[in-house]
Parts: structure tokens; C-alpha cells; sequence
């Protein structure tokens, strides 16, 4: 088996209240998530704006958790260096903005992060063939990004399987994300799939009228349970 089998949750920054940040993370380091996401939007790849380095910078010194930033931008290989000096640990490009794949995966390793594609919920899996020896992370998106709170697209759950097939094929150990309606529902379908992380945002960790804690408690549960389902 070469998918990493450890169960670890991504909060989605995004979602986060931003108005209060440095408690949110005193909570989500309390909690015992895993990582921190941030969805790095460019107004161009995806129909939104969010984070730039400084917001990543920042953050980074309050914290002392893993910071996994995916680039929903045009043209990423200009930003992969900003992101890396401002304290990005993983880097997740889209294989959709990449003219030359494995040249930008090998620029964030390169750089000194750990590299990742996404694959929006229409690419196809066959698009990762020939790039599979140079990430760390493949991330399905299970909606099309842009915007939190979007309903699940189907048909990406048969795709989270097939990609977990595919990446236990591999000598590789490398972990399968995925991110889009992430609720404990989800990802006990998610994880019984294959995934192994998940990004968390208002879905689940900060679902609205839920304490962190507890939200994080539920979907750890839900994951575990689905894990144990496939046999993982």
C-alpha cells in the first residue's frame, strides 16, 4: 500500500473568523488538527480573491502547524518562491494552470516544500501518469473551487477510489486529499474511498453554532469510521 495511511485534517483558513484569528488558532492547535490550508485565489483560475505571502507569513508565526497553501492562481511557478519564504510547508498546484507540470512540481521541492496537484472534479486521473514520482500529495477536489459552501459534485467520490487505487500502485508513499463539503457525512464516504486528508471548513470544523473541538472530534470520528469501513 502507497498511500499514506495517517488520517490528518487541514483547516480551511478561509473559513476560519478572521476577526478573531490568533484565538481560532489557540483552538485548532487545542483541537489537534493537523494542518492549516490556505486557499490562495487569484481572481483569474477561480472567480474570487483571498490570501496573499503576508497573510501566510503572519500566520505562520502564530502557529507552529504545518502550513498547506494550494495555488488557485494563473501561472503559479511566479508565486511558488513568495509562498515558500513566507512559510509554506506543502504546496498544491492545479494541474489545470500548469503548461509544464513536473517543471513547477520540481520547483516547489526545489524551493523546499513538499509538492502537490489538485485535480479539479472534470480531470481526468490519467493526467497525473506521468508526474506521480515527483509530488507528495494529490488533492481531488470534490466541488469546483472558487467559493466555500458548495454541494458535493457525485461523481468525484468514484474518483477518490480510483485515485487511491492508482496511487497504491505506486513506490511511492503519497497522500490523497481532498477538498470541497468536507462534513462528517462526507468524509465518512471520502475516507472509505482512499483519502487519507481533509480539508475542513464550513462543513464541519467551522461549522456555524459548533465549538471547534467538538466539530473537529465529529469528523475525526466520521473519518475513522469510514477508513475502518475499507479495511484502512
Amino acid at each position: 500500500m502507497s498511500v499514506k495511511g495517517t488520517l490528518k485534517i487541514s483547516a480551511s483558513l478561509m473559513c476560519a473568523d478572521l476577526r478573531h484569528l490568533e484565538d481560532q488558532l489557540r483552538q485548532m492547535e487545542a483541537a489537534g488538527l493537523d494542518w492549516l490550508h490556505f486557499d490562495i485565489m487569484d481572481g483569474h483560475f477561480v472567480p474570487n480573491f483571498t490570501f496573499g505571502p503576508h497573510f501566510v507569513q503572519q500566520v505562520n508565526a502564530m502557529s507552529d502547524l504545518p502550513c498547506d497553501v494550494h495555488l488557485m492562481v494563473e501561472h503559479p511557478d511566479q508565486y511558488i518562491p513568495v509562498f515558500i519564504e513566507a512559510g509554506a510547508d506543502i504546496v498544491v498546484v492545479h494541474q489545470e494552470a500548469c503548461t509544464h507540470l513536473n517543471r513547477t512540481l520540481q520547483l516547489i521541492r526545489r524551493e523546499g516544500a513538499s509538492p502537490g496537484v489538485a485535480l479539479n472534479p472534470a480531470t481526468s486521473l490519467q493526467t497525473l501518469d506521468y508526474v506521480l514520482d515527483d509530488v507528495d500529495l494529490v488533492l481531488i477536489m470534490t466541488v469546483n473551487p472558487g467559493f466555500a459552501g458548495q454541494k458535493l459534485v457525485p461523481a468525484t467520490l468514484d474518483k477518490i477510489a480510483h485515485a487511491y487505487e492508482r496511487l497504491a500502485e505506486t513506490a511511492r508513499d503519497i497522500d490523497l486529499q481532498v477538498d470541497g463539503n468536507v462534513s462528517p457525512e462526507n468524509a465518512r464516504k471520502m475516507c472509505a474511498a482512499g483519502a487519507n486528508v481533509l480539508v475542513a471548513g464550513s462543513a464541519s470544523v467551522f461549522r456555524p453554532g459548533a465549538a471547534i473541538a467538538e466539530a473537529t472530534a465529529e469528523l475525526r470520528r466520521a473519518a475513522r469510521e469510514g477508513a475502518a469501513s475499507r479495511g484502512g
